[in-house]
């Protein structure tokens, strides 16, 4: 059963640095936003594409509060709350496994 424990612990680790890494590429959007970004600059263009799967499905539910758009900031409580939420349980499960 210790492989399995170590194999969940591993597991945990990487889902916490993949969420963590989200994390900064959400305020990365969030920060180049305040600004007027060239859209055909890639960097712009793959903040974009990483946080469009998220935030627009958030925009289509929390509508925005005069020209403030607030669903980054709930993506990021998500986030925050996914990852403090699952790693804890798989780190707590791995844990208990071995």
């Amino acid at each position: 059963m210790f492989v399995l424990g170590n194999l969940l612990g591993a597991l945990a680790k990487i889902l916490e640095v993949v969420l963590t890494f989200y994390t900064w590429i959400l305020i990365a959007r969030v920060l180049i936003s305040w600004v007027n970004p060239d859209p055909s600059n890639p960097i712009v263009q793959f903040l974009t594409s990483a946080t469009d799967p998220v935030l627009e499905p958030l925009r289509r539910i929390i509508p925005p509060l005069g020209v403030l758009d607030i669903s980054p900031m709930v993506a990021l409580l998500l986030v925050q709350g996914v990852q403090y939420f699952l790693v804890r349980t798989l780190m707590d499960l791995s844990v208990r496994l071995r």
